[in-house]
């Protein structure tokens, strides 16, 4: 982006400045300069969204799941033809390598293209009772759906909210961060100029604790979705009650992967490498932790260092392994944290420090950072520090292993490394955790992969098509036969 940009609210189909009149600026975190200036909604905008979301719902509902499909098709379409400069957008407002961001984007294409592939397909059963009776089930839309989207994969997160509530006939309201979210408003504008009716996507950009609170608060949205962390999700929940209305909430993770003793290292260490640092690791499901059995540890050290080193850091767009956080805030955040490890009796590997110097002053780096000898208790073992920073713990055996595994408050996502299939398995099946992978971590932009937590990582799924059970209602028709 070469000029600074202005967006509006999007609300009826018109793109319109916050009624307040009021701005927040949008800053590139490898710079400190600014993007864009994006509207400040409050709740009168929040609640002429709501208003149009609710006139758009019956024809939309209504719309036979073909012609949603077609719609779906054409956004994808669109995505994966605007994908370059969409991903250089996201590169550039989030912070993340251009690689990742390219990642997004052909993942953003693949939730419309999945979606519309199933929005005529969401099918009933019939329920035998005999000759006196025909019974049946159908599936329809919520209604208005509240979207409330982070700031790390915007581009991703709000695709995949907004396919599956598509498809089944819903209409949303979205709120996207307010640090990272110029690649939504882009989206936006490509699904009205790609023949999405009026009133059916509806945006309030702002800031959380106005917009994002007023939305989940509002009496007349049927669903709210929310991505972000668990506090902020608690809030979301105890909002959403008063109007009694459901949830999907994901929400942090403290992921492990557990390398046993047969592991083959040379084979894991770049994927433990490449799932503990996704968007420098401000990732929920990044693999954040490392669990090793006792025996094979000085050799993953050795091969984590030399992995490490070998790391580059830098602007996303100039594509290095590691770019910069995405605010100061979570760059002091991401200090503290090591410091706390430090004080906890850790050994720093590497890294442990701001990256300063050749113009990076301005920006928010990290480096890369190991932190060994981790154990259970430790704050740096149990809490979500969403930034370059790798715990090591060690195990002597499996149930100690699991014991560790499970030993936080979250369970997201786990991976487990190792030749013996059946303690893989074993493991797999103790581990508590929404997807479990085996010598793998992620399968591309799991699209068709269920997506959800235990515990405080949040419920509901998301992706796949369990993400459909989420954006309908069952409703039971009985019909008596007159003999």
């Amino acid at each position: 982006m070469s000029e600074i940009q202005s967006y509006g609210c999007f609300v009826n189909g018109v793109w319109a400045p916050a009624r307040s009149g009021r701005t927040v600026e949008v800053l590139d975190p490898a710079t400190g300069k600014v993007l864009a200036h994006i509207a400040r909604g409050e709740k009168t905008d929040v609640d002429a969204a709501v208003q149009a979301a609710q006139r758009a719902l019956p024809a939309w509902a209504d719309c036979p799941p073909v012609q949603r499909a077609r719609v779906l098709s054409n956004i994808a379409r669109r995505i994966a033809q605007e994908q370059d400069r969409l991903a250089r957008l996201e590169s550039q407002d989030t912070g993340k390598p251009l690689k990742q961001a390219q990642a997004d984007a052909v993942a953003a294409a693949r939730f419309f293209e999945y979606y519309a592939g199933v929005a005529d397909k969401v099918l009933g059963t019939s329920i035998p009772l005999g000759q006196e009776f025909f019974d049946f089930t159908v599936r329809e839309p919520l209604g208005v759906t509240a979207q409330i989207v982070p700031w790390n994969y915007p581009l991703q997160i709000a695709s995949r909210g907004l396919a599956p509530a598509l498809a089944t006939g819903n209409t949303i309201v979205m709120k996207p961060a307010e640090l990272a979210c110029l690649s939504v408003l882009e989206l936006t504008r490509i699904c009205h100029e790609e023949g999405l009716p009026v009133g059916v996507l509806n945006v309030v950009p702002g800031l959380g604790h106005e917009a994002g609170a007023a939305l989940a608060a509002h009496p007349d949205v049927n669903l709210v979705v929310f991505t972000g962390s668990v506090a902020t999700g608690a809030a979301v929940m105890r909002a959403a009650s008063d109007n009694i209305v459901p949830v999907l909430l994901e929400l942090g993770g403290k992921s492990p992967n557990i390398v046993l003793a047969d592991a083959d290292l040379d084979a894991a260490v770049p994927t433990l490498l490449k799932a503990a640092f996704p968007n420098s690791g401000q990732t929920c499901s990044a693999g954040s932790r490392i669990l090793v059995q006792r025996q094979a540890h000085a050799a993953l050290i050795e091969r984590l260092r030399a992995g490490l080193d070998g790391l580059t850091v830098g602007a996303g767009l100039q594509d290095p392994d590691i770019g910069p956080l995405v605010s100061r805030n979570q760059q002091q955040k991401v200090q503290d944290y090591i410091s706390i490890g430090r004080d906890e009796g850790v050994e720093v590997i590497g890294g442990g420090r701001v990256l300063e110097g050749a113009n990076l002053d301005a920006g928010n780096f990290v480096l890369p950072t190991l932190l060994d000898q981790a154990r259970a208790g430790m704050r740096v073992h149990q809490e979500e520090i969403f930034g370059p920073v790798l715990t090591i713990a060690q195990f002597d055996d499996l149930e100690e292993a699991a014991a560790l595994a499970n030993g936080t408050e979250y369970g997201l996502v786990a991976g487990i490394w190792g030749r013996d299939v059946g303690a893989t398995h074993r493991l797999a099946q103790k581990v508590k955790a929404g997807q479990v992978f085996v010598n793998c971590y992620g399968a591309g932009g799991g699209v068709e992969l269920p997506f959800g937590g235990y515990r405080k990582s949040g419920f509901g799924r998301e992706k796949g098509l369990d993400a459909l059970l989420s954006y309908t209602q069952v409703k039971n028709i009985c019909v008596r036969i007159d003999r």
